[in-house]
């Protein structure tokens, strides 16, 4: 199974867990303070979700490997392609 496909059974289990809580079946008597709690309980989840996104590429940012080997064959083909266009006649 994908990583997507995992998050969407995830959302659906959780969606629907709160759907059955939230509309209130007639057997089911929640405390209010668990109603109250229970209904923006999305919006909470949503700004979890972004704060745990943007803590991720934060980390990943500051964790990013350089790659001397791939720099320098960069500069070589930069050096290459400068030379071919002084050989052509381009300043810069």
């Amino acid at each position: 199974m994908t990583k997507l496909g995992q998050w969407l059974c995830g959302l659906g289990l959780l969606g629907s867990a709160w759907a059955a809580l939230a509309l209130a079946p007639p057997g089911l008597r929640l405390p209010t303070a668990w109603r109250e709690a229970l209904l923006p309980l999305p919006a909470y989840l949503l700004v979890a979700f972004g704060c745990y996104s943007l803590a991720t590429v934060g980390y990943r940012l500051a964790t990013f490997n350089d790659c001397e080997e791939a720099a320098a064959e960069l500069r070589e083909h930069i050096g290459a392609a400068r030379a071919d266009l002084r050989r052509r006649g381009l300043r810069f």
